[in-house]
């Protein structure tokens, strides 16, 4: 499945919302992440998103709900974000791909963070774990050629 489409974000939605290790460790928090990615290169099966999340090509957006053991991935901007990533097509597939770090990407300045950046660090193995979670779905991952 390609990187952004609608079957991925389906695939990561599912991944997040099974995860049993997944809820446990999310029993007493309630976060709010959002991720935006411009500059995303036309996908084969565009996905069907709400206004603000983008779509085909241009930006696509969407957010994690973590709420005391229930995770959900939704397609579109969070109503409100406890913290948003912002990265280009070409950063998020080299994060997605493991040929660069998010915290080097950041210190470069091709990762924006806004928020409260003291969750960065208070939830630090939270946001690792949701990397954990969703290995399987980058193995199934494709991704469009960077121009």
């Amino acid at each position: 499945m390609r990187y952004l489409s609608s079957a991925w974000l389906d695939a990561a939605a599912a991944a997040l919302a099974d995860s049993l290790a997944l809820q446990d460790a999310i029993g007493d928090v309630a976060l709010t992440l959002e991720q935006t990615v411009t500059d995303v290169p036309e996908v084969p099966d565009p996905p069907d998103l709400p206004d603000g999340a983008g779509g085909s090509g241009g930006t696509v957006r969407w957010h994690v709900l973590l709420d005391h053991g229930d995770a959900r991935l939704v397609a579109g901007p969070a109503e409100h974000a406890d913290l948003r990533f912002t990265t280009t097509y070409r950063v998020a597939r080299a994060i997605a791909l493991g040929e660069l770090a998010a915290p080097t990407a950041f210190i470069a300045g091709h990762l924006r963070v806004g928020g409260d950046l003291t969750l960065l660090t208070r939830h630090q193995r939270l946001l690792a774990s949701l990397d954990d979670v969703l290995v399987d779905v980058r193995k199934a991952t494709t991704f469009a050629p960077v121009p």
